[in-house]
């Protein structure tokens, strides 16, 4: 079973995926794709996004005599991971309480 993401929670997992190698579209997809349930037509307007905040560059580089397009997170992309790394600590321990029958104290 895997768990719908959405929203924030989304683009930090589109940063996280991006902080170790730029990456082309659907590459990212597939990264993705193995932890949670994401198709191309919602990660595309995720990467819009975080593009126009500045988190995230493009280039290109030629393959098979097209451009393929590759993502690369920026400083501000970096930051703002480590702010959502942080936020998803306290969510996931908040869950997991739930989740196990209890209720966090």
């Amino acid at each position: 079973m895997r768990f719908t993401v959405a929203g924030m929670l989304l683009e930090a997992c589109v940063l996280g995926a991006l902080r170790c190698r730029p990456t082309y579209g659907y590459e990212l997809t597939q990264s993705i794709q193995t932890a949670i349930d994401v198709s191309e037509s919602t990660l595309y307007p995720v990467l819009r996004r975080l593009l126009q905040s500045g988190m995230l560059e493009t280039f290109d580089e030629p393959f098979d005599g097209r451009n393929r397009r590759y993502y690369k997170i920026t400083n501000q992309g970096e930051a703002a991971l480590m702010d959502a790394v942080e936020v998803w600590r306290g969510y996931k321990q908040s869950v997991e309480a739930l989740l196990m029958g209890g209720s966090e104290s």
